[in-house]
């Protein structure tokens, strides 16, 4: 026995490193042990829900606007509370994280953010701690839950799908674009130099965009092509019910002429007779529609989202890929516009002046097809109501027009117009925008006796002015409509066709107004086209017959072999100026399946 202890005592005091015996490391060891356990323990306590909201100022702040987010209840059951987000899970950045803490607890002391005034004075700079930090890690803390790389875009909306793709390929990361999404969102405090720095793309967070990417990319590739095709099946058996309606009405207005004929009267028809016949004369425009390709577009409205809204990142996220990438405003937004029409018609962004129960969205239904000498386009749509304007006398903006239908064609040589199509030539400073000059500044101007002013700023183009102010920093206006270019270099954009072609339909009079957008709206008497328009059964019908080839410097000629920038917007119940319903810029081909308005040939 005593034996085993001198053993057991010789190695207890057997020497190790630095003249540490084994008794003594076994001590240390077990201190470690005790001294860890409870420094890890302590620590855990401090990184759970209940700790972060114990004090008012969380709980009353940032824990009340967290509740109703999907972060905090959701149909999964997953709950990413506060240390998820804020507290690094590997040890040595947790233990950072926990010594900066210690700041916070100093401004608790002093009562910093003790009330709900004090806090949202602070909040901004809290915020840019939190964005700068996560942009600093490659957002390390979102990416716990939610990884790039694990995404399968065949379950994203296209506008996600295409951020992502653009986040694996130039570097951005998860707070670019989700600032605001647990608490209340700050970020249009931050000025425009803060939000181009914070919102870079760093090439250093680029990455290979994984196969299973890709794989789910070709997915939804496959499965909207499959849709497109299903949806011009419906379409055909509806083409095919109004080319029965067709028929059928010049079969009554041929029996109506006959009958008229063999009356044996003074040589004239009835008034009932006269009336009976202009009801059921057929169309003038006698195109077989169903060899006619069909698209469904929804138009949305567009409230004060100008040119220069969309380009400022600090209205539109979007403003970077549209400026640096080219990216068109379709590959994020075509299925979406009914819900941005729902947004902006109800004030929630970009309209100051909303019109109640006015409708944020109108789906119209284009067949397109062309021959020899002329294109063709029916467009379709419900209508609507009467919604009277508040802020109007009467309730209707032109009382002579229920309905007006502007188109818009353009070639890539117009700046922008290849991404935005239409939206090239509205600018914050037109008439009825937020920055539009008042009746004596526009009378004082070097321009007034140049240019019609007497209707307000018109629609213009962005190759007509010297300069464009698209931020409005420092108290600026944002549009350039008192920065136009000389006569002599408006003559050279004109000549190189740099201008957007408009024709534009008025239900009033049936008039049409043939003109071109460049420095001005200019709008002249019509160039051969024709419209028809009818409504029946709540339903605008309205058919378009262009020429493809004009001889007029003015007018956008159509070649079958090339692609052109289309856009078009309605003016329904009464409107006027920016209060009507708007497209998306798209492409108008011929026998072309790429573009998204293909015109088939008869």
């Amino acid at each position: 026995m005593s034996n085993q202890l001198t053993k057991t005592s010789e190695f207890l005091s057997r020497r190790l490193i630095l003249g540490t015996t084994i008794a003594g490391a076994l001590i240390f060891f077990i201190v470690g042990i005790i001294f860890w356990g409870g420094f890890n323990t302590a620590m855990e306590a401090t990184n759970n829900l209940e700790f972060c909201i114990s004090c008012h100022e969380m709980e009353n702040n940032v824990y009340q606007e967290y509740k109703p987010t999907i972060h905090y209840s959701n149909r999964t059951g997953v709950r990413a509370s506060c240390p998820d987000c804020h507290v690094p899970d590997p040890w040595i950045h947790k233990v950072v994280r926990k010594i900066k803490a210690s700041n916070e607890i100093y401004h608790k002391l002093v009562g910093t953010v003790d009330t709900p005034e004090k806090f949202d004075n602070n909040r901004l700079l809290m915020a840019k701690r939190v964005w700068n930090t996560m942009k600093e890690t490659d957002s390390r803390e979102c990416r716990n839950c939610h990884n790039l790389e694990s995404m399968n875009p065949k379950f994203q909306k296209p506008r996600a799908r295409k951020q992502h793709l653009n986040a694996f390929e130039t570097g951005q990361t998860c707070i670019d674009c989700h600032k605001g999404i647990a608490h209340k969102s700050v970020r249009e405090e931050l000025t425009d130099e803060e939000i181009e720095t914070l919102e870079a793309p760093n090439p250093e967070f680029a990455r290979e965009i994984p196969e299973l990417f890709k794989e789910g990319l070709e997915e939804i590739k496959i499965i909207e092509a499959k849709q497109k095709i299903e949806e011009s099946e419906k379409q055909k058996i509806v083409l095919e019910n109004q080319q029965a309606e067709i028929d059928a009405a010049v079969e009554q207005a041929l029996q109506s002429y006959k009958k008229q004929s063999s009356k044996q009267t003074s040589g004239k028809s009835s008034s009932a007779d006269n009336n009976e016949q202009k009801s059921t004369q057929s169309s003038n425009i006698n195109i077989d529609w169903s060899k006619a390709a069909n698209r469904e577009v929804t138009l949305f409205y567009p409230g004060e989202s100008s040119l220069e809204w969309v380009m400022n990142g600090r209205d539109h996220g979007g403003a970077r890929p549209f400026i640096k990438g080219g990216d068109r405003c379709t590959t994020c937004h075509d299925n979406e516009t009914a819900d941005m029409g729902k947004k902006i018609v109800t004030g929630k962004t970009a309209e100051t002046t909303p019109i109640p129960n006015k409708r944020g969205s109108v789906p119209v239904s284009i067949d397109s097809t062309y021959d020899k000498s002329f294109l063709y386009l029916r467009f379709s749509w419900p209508d609507t109501k009467h919604v009277p304007v508040p802020f109007i006398e009467g309730g209707k903006m032109d009382p002579e027009n229920p309905m007006k239908l502007a188109i818009m064609f353009a070639t890539d040589e117009v700046e922008y117009a290849d991404r935005t199509g239409c939206w090239a030539t509205c600018h914050h400073d037109a008439k009825s925008m937020p920055h539009s000059p008042d009746k004596q500044t526009i009378e004082a101007s070097e321009y007034s006796k140049q240019y019609d002013f007497s209707q307000g700023i018109t629609k213009y183009l962005k190759e007509s002015r010297t300069k464009i102010e698209v931020k409005g920093k420092r108290g600026k206006k944002r549009g350039g409509w008192d920065k136009l270019k000389e006569g002599t270099e408006l003559q050279a954009e004109l000549d190189a066709q740099h201008f957007m072609d408009i024709i534009r339909y008025k239900s009033g009079d049936g008039s049409i107004e043939d003109g071109h957008i460049l420095a001005e709206r200019k709008m002249g008497s019509n160039h051969g086209t024709e419209f028809e328009a009818k409504l029946k059964n709540n339903r605008w019908t309205l058919i378009m017959k262009r020429k493809l080839i004009s001889d007029r410097a003015s007018d956008i000629s159509l070649s079958k072999d090339q692609v052109y920038n289309f856009g078009f917007a309605i003016h329904d119940d009464y409107t006027n100026a920016r209060y009507h319903h708007v497209s998306l810029g798209y492409k108008l081909g011929f026998d072309n399946a790429d573009v998204e308005i293909n015109a088939k040939t008869q």
